[in-house]
């Protein structure tokens, strides 16, 4: 068996390519100086391991000896692991936008040994196929041109960087913020291209986008706009009912190939997962309809079971793709893992309880999935909810407290069997940005579900970032750990992430520390990333030569920017600290991409949700007295009942102005617009100033 440079490296995605003949190199100087030497151009692939058409690629190609070889003899090829290294991700993902209009994964770019690209795509069929063409055909073309016509390549890749340069520069576009016209610009945007049949925002694929729920919930909030929450609300139950909800362990995949969330590709994320926690619970804040909370408790009990790590951490990812038949561990197919045959179901459940799942969850005779182009799926049907309770029992004419029995007792038997099978690929590192935005998640499921255990997991998710990833005499963050090793100098992401999930932590546990942190970890991005002059942050720290391009990230994809992230989180601390540092960065972020929020509002939604945090009406409500008061415990619950956008929430020990209790009892005092209400000491008086300050 061949091995490449790739077996000394830590990511799992790079660790799958180790055995390929294609002698990879990671991104690095070796992998440079190689280029230069031999004047040749680089080979960029850039992945994850839990990308099914990663691993299309690599079957077809990068274990093909005929291509390894002239991937070989004619370039140097280099490995990236966009969760590793989001900043190489994101220069060379704008190069493929821009020229050929979209992107994705796997990521194949052909750079100048300077690193300047000159031509891209995604992913490349071995020869010309699906409309694309071959992998092998290109590469002997581009080796060609380069032996041929290498002057010109070098030239055309100078005018790519200028060309992404000046697309990429953000700078302030005057002296103000994007006003309320930003928000209205950006509620229309949304609604034109809402499907207000099935949820989701666009047509197939259909891709959750928990930044557009964040923004519409938020100009709900401040508008009183039910359209704005309607959108919302349709797209969270038509998700829970699709097959891209695992119906029965919880947690959502990717993507859903089609448009009424029924056929996704399976790979499930953390950051989705993190997200669409949120979305779920912030739904059930607003409305109290129990449907929203139960899905963020799937959400949750699949992460602690499947994605926790022993100290705390969370685990990144879990695989589309799983093995088919143990006897045959070499085949694998996507989804493999989750799909069932009703023969299956009749031998688990019995042939009655069977046709109650069966017409429950959509379940056919020979599959429920019409439109199979790779034909993964014969036979086999993916769980959605294609009936209600109801109407199962209607259909069984049997009485709904039988059927909710039979419904109940059934996912525990079949988990059983399917626990049995082999699972997904697990891609077990241990990402700071990501492990943020689950703390976040976990924290607000403890304020607005009242479950310590929610508490627990965000706590010790947090304690092993600050154990395994912060050096609190160095001031440094780190990305990446797994395997014993944390390694990665931390991104804008990781610093904003992270300190924004310690707010959120501290409004669930009061811990002075996290406080603290948070505000030593914002001092430290803004040093590191923070353009003074124009505003906004970029991505990555001053002085990373091994970059052509520095960016400032504001896209809210299936991730938040960082800016739009440290925006808000900026805010936030200055009315919890009541620094005007942050205050004025926050202004600066947030003046830098006015003009964006006003002409591209549709890129970003959580850029927009920060700015209608800074344009809405200020609340803060500070608790005194004894914290473990029967009294202090409602008013909390009084509070976290109310989706409160706006408001920050600290106990008086660390709030910036004294405010005491009144008679050594549990007080609450609730500050408007920068005026403060009479003390609060019963949960009634403190329900009526909520009311008003919404």
């Amino acid at each position: 068996m061949t091995t490449n440079r790739l077996a000394q490296q830590k990511s799992p995605y790079l660790l799958q390519h180790a055995h390929n003949p294609v002698d990879w190199y990671p991104w690095g100087e070796e992998a440079f100086q190689k280029a230069a030497a031999e004047n040749k151009p680089i080979f960029l692939s850039v992945g994850y391991s839990t990308c099914h058409w990663c691993h299309v690629m690599e079957r077809e190609s990068f274990e093909d000896p005929e291509i390894a070889r002239i991937l070989n003899d004619s370039f140097v090829p280099v490995k990236v692991d966009r969760e590793e290294r989001p900043d190489v991700d994101r220069v060379y993902m704008l190069f493929v936008q821009a020229s050929t209009g979209s992107g994705g994964w796997p990521m194949s770019v052909w750079l100048t040994p300077e690193r300047k690209p000159f031509f891209g795509g995604t992913y490349f069929p071995p020869d010309d196929r699906y409309g694309r063409p071959g992998f092998k055909a290109i590469l002997e073309h581009l080796a060609r041109a380069w032996r041929d016509d290498r002057a010109r390549i070098e030239e055309s890749g100078s005018q790519v960087i200028g060309q992404l340069r000046q697309y990429a520069e953000v700078s302030g576009g005057g002296p103000d913020q994007a006003g309320r016209d930003a928000l209205e610009n950006g509620f229309y945007t949304f609604r034109r291209s809402f499907d207000p049949r099935l949820g989701g925002f666009g047509g197939a694929p259909k891709f959750p986008r928990p930044s557009v729920h964040n923004f519409l919930l938020r100009y709900f909030a401040e508008t009183g706009n039910q359209e704005a929450l309607e959108m919302v609300l349709l797209t969270l139950r038509e998700m829970a009912k699709g097959g891209i909800n695992d119906q029965l362990g919880g947690g959502f995949h990717r993507y859903s190939v089609d448009e009424r969330w029924f056929v996704p590709h399976f790979e499930k994320m953390l950051y989705d997962q993190a997200q669409l926690a949120i979305s779920y619970l912030e739904a059930f804040q607003i409305t109290r309809d129990g449907q929203y909370a139960a899905e963020a408790r799937n959400i949750f009990s699949y992460v602690l079971r499947d994605l926790t790590a022993p100290g705390g951490g969370f685990y990144s990812a879990e695989d589309a793709d799983s093995v088919i038949d143990p006897s045959r561990p070499d085949q694998k197919g996507e989804g493999a893992f989750y799909l069932w045959g009703r023969e299956e179901l009749v031998a688990a459940l019995g042939e009655r309880d069977a046709a109650v799942f069966s017409y429950r969850f959509g379940v056919e005779e020979h599959g429920n999935v019409n439109e199979d182009p790779h034909g993964e799926f014969a036979g086999r049907n993916i769980l959605y909810r294609a009936h209600t309770l109801e109407e199962t029992a209607a259909q069984m004419a049997a009485p709904a407290d039988a059927i909710r029995d039979v419904l109940k007792a059934a996912p525990a038997k079949l988990m059983e069997i399917r626990s049995a099978r082999p699972r997904p690929h697990l891609d077990d590192k241990i990402l700071t940005a990501w492990n943020a935005l689950m703390i976040s998640a976990f924290a607000k499921g403890a304020q607005i579900l009242d479950e310590p255990r929610y508490t627990d997991a965000a706590t010790g998710a947090a304690n092993f970032v600050r154990s395994h990833l912060w050096d609190e005499g160095s001031g440094v963050l780190l990305r990446r750990h797994r395997d014993g090793e944390s390694a990665i100098g931390g991104f804008l992401d990781d610093y904003a992430f992270f300190a924004n999930a310690l707010l959120d932590l501290y409004e669930t546990s009061f811990e002075p520390g996290d406080l603290a942190l948070a505000v030593r970890l914002a001092e430290r991005a803004m040093a590191l990333f923070e353009d003074a002059q124009n505003g906004g942050f970029f991505s990555t720290a001053a002085g990373e030569d091994d970059l052509v391009l520095r960016l400032k990230d504001d896209y809210d994809g299936a991730e938040p920017s960082g800016n739009s992230v440290m925006a808000l989180l900026l805010l936030r601390l200055a009315r919890m600290t009541d620094r005007a540092d942050f205050r004025k960065s926050a202004e600066r972020t947030l003046q830098a991409f006015a003009s964006r929020m006003r002409s591209a509002s549709a890129g970003l939604p959580q850029m927009l949700a920060a700015q209608a945090y800074a344009l809405g009406r200020p609340m803060e409500i500070v608790l005194a007295g004894p914290r473990d008061h029967p009294a202090m415990r409602d008013m909390l619950s009084t509070i976290r009942r109310r989706f409160l956008p706006t408001a920050v929430l600290m106990m008086a020990s660390e709030a910036p102005h004294t405010m005491p209790p009144v008679d050594n009892s549990p007080t609450a005092h609730v500050c408007q617009n920068y005026a403060c209400e009479l003390p609060a000491t019963n949960v009634e008086k403190l329900d009526e100033q909520l009311t008003r300050g919404q």
